[in-house]
């Protein structure tokens, strides 16, 4: 067997290629942005054809600067932004519109209509979800009802509908020439239009949204031998298997080997994702968390998950930089919001996209209030930082909530992990330590963890535990007073940001 597993990560902002060992370390990697495409307010859009351009580029890349061909690799595995709605032509490959991004919110009155009905009682029992803009369902009923020949084409099976995972995987297979159209539970999940029951498309939930059924992909198990094709044997090179396909949360929830029930991971990222592995149990919040499914591996029955989405986290630094010229990279940002000692004051509720868990409130938008002429960006930097921590507090409390079990220890993991202001704050809004792996992009790790699985490559999850290991550990400074003080003048801040946008369900704004 070859020696290596690669895994392509289609993420929010950029495309990546990592290699691991068999040890789980990371042997390279080659990483590509994409364009953020933002027509007016709220909307948010990719363009397919550049992320699968960016994907041929990231793979070669990362081949030719490690020295391996792809012939070194057993499989590949795949992980991607959820959420995220593309739909292009069997036939030719090309999309019919640019993919709808997860943080878009043009479909809040799809949502709205949704929930003043009560069709959204029917849609949390089944699928797990809250009608918001966040999922996919809206985005394709949307694309259907804007794109003129677009429903014609997908009731006759020329249209084909996919998350970004479903994209890759398809045109790393072939294309328009044999590729494979197919889904995993985890990306299926996060439709609006899988029941977790039967891990099927579901007739009532296609019909909410006037989505034809031969326009969906198969859904298969997150780790699979032969359910996701291969790669051409073509020009000479070697054909490989494509054995795991995970959603980015979901990937790094296995990445981080949260294997046992009561295990739970946050990912910081363009949003931040807490996830927290319930087993075999279908465990129902009531504290404005969602229901979904952390993985399948093989023939094993799916193990589900209690999710806390927030969706602006990460891409509030961005924000930063792109918009408001603050700071000139990213990673400008902590030494920034180390120059002093507090917020100044300054609260700041990155309500971009609305607010996503435990609020699912689409009518926020973004807010920053406590400013006096004694503030600097300094302060506005270091309460972007807290921004990140704070909503995951309101993640970690909604959780606890509904498990009945706090979270004692935090695993982290994603790009922000590498902001040590940043999580020593995520710690001292929390109250309990924070670990980070060696590995901090665990995303790309259980992807690979995901299709190695499925060849062979590792014996089984007792054998991935091994391969984890902590880097780096936070403990909380701040006392409790402080700390009650601070989460009441976020919570006093977040009051601020409801209602902004006015959504009714007859389209009225």
């Amino acid at each position: 067997m070859a020696d290596f597993i690669g895994a392509v990560d289609q993420g929010t902002t950029s495309t990546r290629f990592m290699i691991f060992d068999h040890g789980g370390r990371e042997v390279a990697r080659h990483q590509l942005e994409h364009e953020q495409i933002l027509p007016r307010a709220g909307w948010v859009e990719h363009n397919p054809l550049e992320i699968w351009d960016r994907t041929r580029t990231v793979i070669g890349s990362a081949l030719t600067d490690s020295g391996l061909a792809m012939s070194d690799l057993a499989a590949l595995g795949v992980t991607n932004q959820r959420e995220t709605a593309i739909v292009w032509d069997r036939r030719t490959g090309r999309p019919y519109y640019n993919a709808i991004v997860w943080q878009d919110t043009r479909t809040d009155k799809i949502a709205a209509a949704l929930e003043a009905d009560g069709r959204s009682s029917v849609i949390r029992a089944k699928a797990g979800l809250p009608p918001a803009t966040y999922f996919s369902a809206g985005k394709v009923q949307w694309l259907l009802d804007h794109v003129e020949g677009l429903r014609a084409a997908a009731e006759a099976g020329d249209a084909l509908f996919g998350t970004p995972d479903t994209w890759v995987v398809w045109n790393l297979t072939g294309g328009p020439d044999g590729g494979v159209h197919v889904t995993d539970v985890t990306n299926a999940s996060r439709t609006m239009l899988m029941n977790l029951q039967t891990l099927d498309w579901d007739e009532e939930l296609l019909s909410f949204f006037g989505i034809p059924r031969a326009m969906l992909p198969t859904i298969a198990a997150s780790s699979h031998a032969t359910a996701y094709g291969a790669t051409p044997a073509t020009k000479g090179l070697t054909s490989v298997p494509v054995t795991g396909v995970l959603g980015d949360q979901q990937a790094a929830t296995v990445g981080q080997v949260c294997f046992e029930p009561g295990e739970a991971k946050n990912t910081y990222g363009t949003g931040n994702f807490l996830i927290l592995n319930t087993g075999t149990e279908i465990v129902r919040s009531t504290n404005g968390l969602l229901t979904t499914v952390a993985y399948q591996l093989g023939d094993a029955p799916a193990v589900y998950a209690l999710e806390g989405s927030i969706a602006v986290t990460g891409s509030a630094v961005q924000w930063l930089r792109d918009q408001l010229g603050i700071i000139n990279d990213a990673a400008e940002i902590e030494a920034l919001a180390a120059s002093v000692t507090d917020n100044g004051g300054v609260a700041f509720v990155p309500a971009f996209s609305g607010l996503f868990a435990p609020y699912w409130r689409s009518d926020a938008r973004g807010v920053v209030v406590g400013l006096s002429r004694y503030n600097t960006r300094a302060h506005l930097a270091r309460a972007t930082l807290e921004a990140i921590c704070y909503q995951s507090r309101d993640v970690v409390d909604a959780m606890a909530a509904d498990s009945g079990v706090p979270i004692t220890t935090l695993k982290v993991d994603g790009g922000v992990t590498a902001n040590a202001l940043c999580m020593q704050l995520q710690s001292d809004i929390l109250g309990v330590p924070v670990s980070k792996p060696v590995v901090a992009e665990t995303t790309a790790l259980g992807a690979a963890y995901a299709a190695g699985l499925a060849v062979g490559f590792w014996s089984g999850t007792d054998e991935l535990r091994t391969n984890w290991a902590e880097a780096q550990r936070w403990s909380p400074t701040w006392s409790a007073e402080d700390r009650e003080s601070g989460y009441a003048v976020w919570r006093k801040a977040v009051e601020r940001t409801l209602g902004w946008v006015d959504v009714s369900a007859d389209g009225a704004r």
